[in-house]
């Protein structure tokens, strides 16, 4: 056992520092740490900047969009309003139209009524005028026949006469009445 104590001092302690070990691993480091900080550092950095540039130019961008988006929102508002009031006015327009052609087709239909009408009365007066010559006559007829009947009868009093004479006009009012309700 002494014998591995003899030998377990005579080797190197595996946690004692060795000074060139030392220099060796402050000179390592400090040119690792050069090389980084002149050539990755940078490197990250401008990765860092250009991705700092891309987000805040993606949120500008976006924002860009967004004001575009609500100004073509708000003209196409504008538009659908200034066309909804176009077709207000189209449908006045075309109410005015119809109403103007309903009047007009009115009026047209007034005309027509009136110049049926003025036709109706001027068959009517011709046809009064026809009644009229053919009591005429009748009457003339009937007046050749009365006195046809006066000549032939005897009027010696004047009662026979006058109911002659009656006779006469109720007949005279009696065709009369017949005329005028055909």
């Amino acid at each position: 056992m002494v014998e591995r104590l003899i030998l377990a001092a005579e080797e190197p302690s595996p946690i004692a520092v060795y000074p060139a070990e030392l220099v060796l691993g402050l000179v390592s480091f400090a040119i690792l740490f050069f090389v980084l900080w002149k050539f990755a550092v940078p490197r990250f950095e401008k990765l860092y900047e250009e991705r700092t540039d891309a987000i805040e130019g993606g949120l500008k961008r976006a924002q860009e969009a967004q004001e575009q988006a609500d100004r073509l929102k708000k003209e196409y508002e504008e538009q659908v309003a200034g066309l909804r009031a176009e077709a207000a006015r189209i449908r006045d327009d075309a109410r005015a139209e119809g109403q103007q052609i309903k009047a007009e087709l009115r009026a047209e239909a007034e005309q027509e009524a009136a110049r049926i009408k003025a036709r109706g009365d001027e068959q009517i007066a011709a046809a009064r005028a026809a009644a009229e010559r053919s009591l005429r006559g009748e009457v003339g007829g009937l007046s050749v026949q009365l006195a046809e009947r006066l000549l032939r009868e005897q009027l010696a009093d004047d009662s026979r006469r006058s109911a002659t004479i009656d006779s006469f006009l109720a007949d005279l009012g009696e065709t009369g009445q017949r005329s005028g309700a055909n």
